[in-house]
């Protein structure tokens, strides 16, 4: 049988890879608005969700997780372009990232955001640039580098050695960035410790301890923050099978570590920011593949699809994101038989080109349609679309039974003139 959730969609996806071809990402939108619901519910009441369109920038996706009044977590002038062409307002826009060029920010500031995660003096002082080049005034977080709260998720962003925020050690810096530079003024901190955090009592235990560090860190600068983004790390599944966890206890704890650090964020001071990514959008997200060979060496088989590291997964050679370990089914067809151990490469020129080094599938063989659940986040834009030049995966949008769009990923080049 079809794995849970996917066999009343046999009769759409397979109209789909019949009609549009396959690879395709198939985004289901009635997803996504759940998973936006399930974390709002799992949240503080009196905080704020900000979308992280790096796990999927498709204009739809994104239009949709605006709903409600959500903002946008942007790292580029793309990602940017993106969240203001899907309607979200630019006052409810953080632009972040470790690497901001003076132009990307001037860009920002001309499109009218005025709020900024800065990660260093030298990006401060890069936003104030920006501000006196465009004669306007913007607030800023500061990224803390937070002590270590737990040893899980799938990928640290804090508590070691890392180009992301200041130590919350450097006091000396620290102070410097709580400080306002020419038309830049702070206005609170940025934490965002890990991703992916799977055990729900490692979850709270990160918010606890970067609420214990931005409390300290407050009070050492005598600062009254008026914002503050404490980040995600809420879990999905990925390219395997598998539902939203939820966290019943997680608003309590978190408001409780509030109530005590800064009790009055129930009235706004300071207004508390959650973002996310991955827990929004991964569930909506499947990926159609089709067979193109089964072959054996060495004792073992290898299953030949036309979607690999250029569609999904690319970033793994870098030990990012994902690991090879993709779980599809069969569509349309029975799971129940004997199943064979299999490797799961895609069609590129290279033999890092792995889905799975250990998936099973029942009778594998040349043109079946297999599905690749929970691809939603972190899927084309975060693989090697460039690489050896196949052409780009389809997305497909999807609400119910109805095919909304299609579109497919292009990597094009242009012409460059030098800057004066």
């Amino acid at each position: 049988m079809s794995r849970p959730g996917e066999a009343d969609r046999t009769g759409l996806l397979t109209r789909i890879a019949r009609e549009y071809g396959t690879p395709a990402y198939v985004y289901d939108l009635a997803a996504v608005s759940s998973a936006a619901a399930a974390l709002a519910a799992d949240l503080p009441t009196d905080g704020g969700l900000m979308y992280s369109l790096k796990a999927n920038p498709h204009p739809a996706v994104v239009g949709r997780l605006l709903v409600g009044g959500n903002g946008a977590e942007v790292s580029s002038t793309g990602e940017l372009a993106a969240a203001l062409n899907a309607g979200c307002p630019p006052e409810k826009i953080m632009y972040t990232g470790p690497g901001k060029h003076l132009r990307q920010l001037t860009e920002a500031l001309s499109a009218g955001v005025r709020r900024f995660s800065v990660e260093s003096q030298a990006d401060r002082d890069r936003l104030a640039d920006a501000c006196g080049r465009t004669g306007v005034d913007a607030e800023y977080l500061v990224r803390l580098n937070t002590p270590r709260g737990s040893a899980r998720g799938s990928l640290r962003m804090t508590g070691r050695p890392t180009a992301f925020g200041t130590d919350v050690a450097n006091r000396q810096e620290i102070a410097a960035l709580l400080r306002p530079r020419g038309r830049a003024r702070p206005v609170g901190t940025h934490t965002f410790s890990a991703t992916n955090v799977e055990d729900p009592a490692a979850l709270l235990q990160e918010f606890r301890n970067a609420l214990a560090a931005v409390r300290d860190v407050c009070g050492a600068a005598e600062l009254a923050p008026q914002r503050l983004a404490l980040g995600g790390g809420f879990p999905a599944p990925m390219a395997r099978p598998g539902t939203l966890a939820r966290h019943p206890d997680l608003a309590a704890g978190i408001e409780s570590e509030l109530d005590g650090a800064f009790p009055g964020w129930r009235r706004g001071r300071p207004r508390i920011l959650f973002e996310s990514g991955r827990y929004l959008t991964a569930t909506a997200g499947t990926l159609l593949t089709t067979v193109l060979d089964v072959k054996t060496s060495g004792g073992r088989t290898f299953v030949v699809l036309d979607a690999g590291v250029n569609v999904l997964g690319g970033m793994t050679g870098l030990g990012r994101l994902m690991s090879p370990g993709a779980r599809p089914f069969t569509v349309g067809a029975s799971d129940d038989g004997e199943q064979t151990a299999v490797t799961l490469v895609g069609p590129l020129c290279t033999p890092l080109d792995v889905l799975s080094s250990s998936a099973r599938l029942v009778d594998p063989r040349p043109g079946q349609l297999l599905a690749v659940p929970n691809t939603g986040a972190y899927g084309p834009t975060a693989s090697l679309l460039g690489f050896l030049s196949h052409p780009g995966p389809i997305e497909v949008v999807v609400e119910g039974a109805r095919v909304r769009s299609a579109r497919r990923l292009v990597v094009s080049s242009e012409e460059v003139a030098p800057r004066v």
